[in-house]
């Protein structure tokens, strides 16, 4: 029997929130891994499915959606679950947060984990964006802890989005950490607490590798098929 969605994912990846809500949604889900090691995401298929070449794609029974926010808002309003419904107070909040978590805070992350990929070789260049993209990066993380009364209103794919960037910060890039400690953003670290206690993140431990507390105490994933990196 075919699953009905096919989350083509990476481990410890922007996939891992998607992860997150297919079990939280008890979704009919198959997980095939893009093997980064091998650029698999830059492959003819995988272009089909994603022309940007990045990570996660779901395969849907209304096509491919890519984009990680994407992914999480269809999948809440498909299955009326994980989001307010739209004629709900609460949905206006919800929006602007999860469009900041993936405009603003997912991007800047990726601005200091590739700062290659936006000033080139320099390595000098690269350790300025880093610098300055950490010092926003805090801000940001604190506009969120403060704003929790907004958006911390029983779980949502907001919170599984979160959960995980705030792991990458704490891990990625090696040896480039010291601007972030989840204890000066306590609502957020919070949340992370909360979330380790679910089967969903349990699940997620078990396929990816993350480690036994992937959200408040962070170790390089061990995953048991491809590559984090």
């Amino acid at each position: 029997m075919t699953a009905r969605y096919r989350l083509h994912y990476a481990p410890d990846n922007a996939s891992l929130p998607v992860r997150l809500a297919l079990e939280e949604l008890g979704a009919d889900y198959a997980a095939v891994l893009v093997d980064r090691s091998r650029q698999a995401q830059r492959a003819p298929g995988y272009l089909k499915l994603n022309p940007a070449g990045l990570i996660p794609v779901l395969e849907t029974p209304d096509g491919p959606i890519f984009e990680t926010a994407a992914i999480l808002l269809w999948l809440a309003d498909r299955h009326g679950a994980l989001a307010p419904l739209p004629a709900d107070p609460g949905r206006a909040a919800f929006l602007k947060w999860l469009f900041f978590a993936s405009n603003t805070l997912h991007a800047g992350l990726r601005l200091r984990f590739y700062p290659a990929l936006y000033v080139g070789g320099d390595p000098s260049a690269q350790a300025a964006l880093r610098i300055a993209t950490g010092a926003e990066l805090a801000r940001q993380f604190a506009l969120l802890d403060a704003a929790a009364a907004e958006w911390d209103r029983g779980l949502t794919v907001l919170h599984l989005y979160l959960a995980p960037m705030l792991r990458w910060a704490a891990l990625y890039p090696d040896g480039a950490t010291d601007w972030f400690a989840l204890a000066d953003y306590p609502r957020l670290a919070a949340v992370c607490a909360e979330l380790e206690r679910r089967a969903s993140v349990r699940a997620a431990i078990a396929a990816e590798g993350l480690g036994p507390a992937p959200f408040t105490a962070p170790v390089h994933p061990r995953p048991p098929e491809g590559a984090a990196r």
